[in-house]
């Protein structure tokens, strides 16, 4: 059950920064041009923060399964001194959920602003604001902080 919740996790993690990356470049050629906010438009913001709100579900339900974090809460004061159990443990929620907060208020902003610039210009705010939180937080091959595949 873990794996098969780690690899939908993981999968998932593909399209939230595709929505993402693709709502913000929509707002940022929306804001900058002038363009009308569209159903589509609409359609996109609201569809971006759904994605990012499946994949939580899915974060949460491996965060309470992973063996790297029940290691860490179980010996938290030696844990805290092995970054990959402190990053999964602590920093890569956290910040996630910061990111997925950063992205449902822009998205609820962005539906109640009256003018179409607006919409735009907060959705390309908040949404970038998510996407740089989400790339720190993302266990790239990478990482200095805790690497993992692009694909589990």
């Amino acid at each position: 059950m873990y794996q098969t919740l780690l690899e939908g996790h993981s999968f998932v993690r593909w399209l939230v920064l595709v929505s993402l990356l693709y709502s913000i470049f929509i707002a940022y050629k929306g804001y900058s041009q002038k363009l009308p906010f569209t159903k589509k438009d609409n359609l996109l913001r609201h569809w971006t923060a759904t994605i990012a709100h499946i994949q939580l579900l899915f974060g949460i339900l491996v965060y309470v399964q992973s063996p790297i974090v029940k290691y860490f809460w179980r010996n938290y004061k030696d844990a805290v001194q092995n970054l990959d159990a402190s990053f999964f443990g602590i920093i890569h929620i956290t910040l996630m959920l910061v990111a997925i907060i950063f992205i449902t208020i822009g998205s609820a902003l962005a539906k109640r602003k009256l003018s179409d610039k607006e919409k735009f210009k907060t959705m390309l705010i908040w949404f970038s604001i998510a996407l740089i939180i989400i790339f720190i937080a993302i266990p790239w091959p990478f990482s200095p902080l805790a690497n993992r595949p692009y694909f589990r």
